[in-house]
């Protein structure tokens, strides 16, 4: 199982800041790597909401951060997709609404492989919610319609959202991630990881990874003791 710190960024600095490090996202990445860390989750917010983009740190930060990145937030077009790719991200998380276009999924596959293109399912009440400015309300698909699909495509790997605990700190959807993984797939759990007890239910549910915002940022728990709940 791996864990994947967030890094967000918005207005070209750090969305927030966790304790004791600079206002400086490569210096929080490489402070997550020196931890032990092996990916981070970097999400440029003011593309995600349509407020522009912090393009130039998303290049910055690809280039020069020391582990490997999983891009997410706002990435719905073959071209900014594949930009990121090119810049140096392992992996870019494509948005539901994207990846429901079957023939440009299929298109991204062929180019870039299914190691270094993962889905994004945000979903409330077994229901797909895309956000941002590339979501369009309510996909006309359950969740379990739109993961079988894109199994059926060659993707393995979906970072899953309950858009309910999304920043709210409320435990993450285990029920829900568990149930796309039954599909075959490596789930990464997103949002509502607030204590190591959390990370627990993640590891013992056999899922793939987890996304860590909120908590780690308000020093709920440190990523030194996240990662060792992992391997205990």
């Amino acid at each position: 199982m791996d864990l994947y710190p967030a890094v967000d960024v918005q207005g070209g600095r750090m969305a927030r800041v966790p304790p004791g490090h600079p206002d400086d996202p490569l210096a929080v990445a490489r402070a997550f790597a020196a931890a032990g860390a092996r990916w981070v989750h970097f999400v440029d917010l003011d593309r995600a909401y349509g407020r522009g983009d912090n393009r130039a740190l998303a290049r910055r930060f690809l280039a020069d951060a020391d582990l490997r990145v999983q891009v997410g937030g706002g990435l719905a077009t073959e071209e900014a997709i594949t930009e990121m790719l090119d810049w140096g991200a392992a992996r870019v998380v494509v948005g539901a609404a994207a990846a429901a276009d079957a023939a440009r999924l299929t298109r991204l596959l062929s180019r870039h492989g299914a190691e270094r293109v993962a889905v994004a399912i945000d979903a409330k009440g077994g229901r797909l919610v895309p956000r941002g400015a590339a979501g369009t309300g309510a996909l006309d698909l359950t969740v379990a319609e739109l993961a079988r699909r894109v199994r059926a495509q060659g993707i393995h790997t979906v970072v899953y959202t309950d858009v309910t605990r999304d920043g709210a700190l409320a435990g993450p959807d285990v029920d829900g991630a568990r149930a796309i993984a039954a599909l075959g797939l490596d789930v990464v759990a997103s949002g509502g990881v607030a204590s190591l007890e959390d990370l627990a239910r993640v590891r013992a549910a056999g899922l793939a990874g987890a996304v860590v915002g909120r908590a780690l940022y308000e020093g709920r728990f440190t990523l030194a003791q996240a990662l060792a709940c992992l391997t205990a």
